[in-house]
């Protein structure tokens, strides 16, 4: 009999639980340990944070759910991994061992790295459903008394699409609302590029991003460095393409949701041979860990080298169908190992992504994820908002179900930029 864990609660870690879950024999046991009772689907933040859903629609409580399929879950926050003794440490006090770990955490949120940013300073997030229901009271109170907005992602930052989301999304809240025109935007992005995404862009994202900010009257600042915020005020250093100071600017704000950069969570953070210096979870191509062979890890909280040099720091993000296609590849190795075979499944790292504008969208696939490519597209128009509205629906009922299907491989690699999907849409 072999002790599974699955140590986190977000996308990779339940999708992991459910896909583990159907590969292992009766007599082996799974834990999924998580900080919170609830899966929240994050892809659906910046719609709460407009008020277009609340924190409660997009979560599910996982108590029953782990119940139901015979998971035994956990609702503690994890403080250590111990790998030379295969436990975890929890907050309580209390100790799990395992035979085999998987971590799927997720990222810890580095908005200590620049002082005022962060829903403990002076601008709101979208990482986290209750970051986002406290950005939705400072939206309210745009509304009230419109005045100027900054969104966009810090240095460091692996993850873009959000803030393109978050930008499109409240502009078009503004425009319902009729305020529109007392709301000056600036988008500030540490990308080189507009639509860059930390992947050197996917098709024509330059152009499709840059003509969107350009129609909805969104002034941008690339290369940017956020030196500081205060009470309504961003401190912005803007840098040339060898990353020498070009020009500062003082961006006033009313609003303001800038995404971080990531590094890894307390629990793994500085564990020697099974993270890197900034704490993400090092694997193979099997997504197991080199020095330490019963763990694997899957989603953000993993280590990706960037594409290449930029002026100012960027990450490489970790889509939705790209975790899909860690946690199957994980499952499948997992079992392997238990049954005495060596591992030999291995993730596509295909990276597609649909990102809602509130009413339109833009989608990409970019196979494999690091250029060159096999499939270098992208597309755009109201399909891609009605998609992931159709997406967030089918995820939520699997999860409350306790089943895993790769939602992008069997139905968007099949119609992404087919007629099929455009006559969806």
């Amino acid at each position: 009999m072999a002790t599974v864990v699955v140590l986190g609660g977000g996308i990779g870690g339940v999708s992991q639980a459910f896909e583990l879950k159907s590969l292992l024999d009766k007599s082996d046991k799974l834990i999924l340990v998580s900080d919170s009772e609830n899966f929240e689907f994050t892809p659906s933040n910046p719609w709460v944070a407009v008020g277009w859903r609340t924190g409660a629609q997009i979560a599910v409580d996982l108590r029953p759910v782990c119940a139901k399929r015979g998971i035994e879950f956990i609702n503690q926050a994890a403080t250590r991994v111990h790998p030379e003794d295969n436990k975890i440490s929890l907050a309580d006090g209390g100790v799990v061992e395992y035979d085999y770990l998987v971590v799927a955490t997720g990222p810890k949120l580095a908005f200590d790295e620049i002082e005022g940013l962060g829903p403990e300073g002076y601008t709101s997030s979208v990482c986290k459903t209750g970051h986002a229901e406290a950005a939705r009271a400072d939206v309210e109170k745009l509304a009230k008394d419109p005045g100027p907005v900054v969104v966009g992602a810090a240095q460091g930052a692996s993850c873009f699409g959000p803030a393109y989301e978050y930008a499109f999304i409240l502009d078009t809240e503004l425009r319902k609302r009729k305020v529109r025109d007392r709301v000056p935007m600036t988008f500030v992005t540490s990308e080189p590029y507009i639509g860059h995404l930390g992947l050197d862009g996917v098709g024509d994202t330059k152009g499709m991003l840059e003509s969107e900010l350009r129609n909805r009257h969104i002034h941008w600042v690339t290369n940017a460095k956020i030196q500081e915020v205060s009470d309504g005020s961003m401190t912005i250093i803007e840098v040339d393409k060898d990353g020498a100071d070009k020009q500062q600017h003082e961006v006033t704000f009313r609003h303001a949701m800038i995404l971080p950069a990531f590094k890894g969570v307390d629990a793994v953070f500085g564990v020697d041979g099974l993270v890197n210096p900034r704490g993400f979870v090092l694997v193979d191509k099997h997504h197991r860990n080199a020095v330490y062979k019963n763990i694997y890890s899957v989603g953000v909280c993993i280590a990706i080298p960037p594409i290449g040099p930029t002026p100012v720091p960027v990450g490489v993000p970790k889509t939705g169908y790209m975790i899909e296609s860690m946690v199957t590849a994980t499952a499948k190795n997992i079992r392997d190992v238990i049954d005495g075979k060596e591992p030999s499944h291995e993730a596509t790292w295909n990276a597609i992504c649909l990102a809602d504008f509130g009413d339109s969208g833009v989608a990409f696939v970019a196979s494999p994820q690091i250029p060159p490519r096999n499939t270098n597209w992208a597309s755009q128009g109201k399909w891609v908002h009605l998609a992931k509205i159709a997406f967030e629906k089918y995820f939520l009922r699997k999860v409350r179900q306790g089943r895993h299907e790769a939602y992008y491989e069997k139905l968007l690699m099949k119609w992404i930029g087919s007629d099929r999907l455009k006559e969806t849409g």
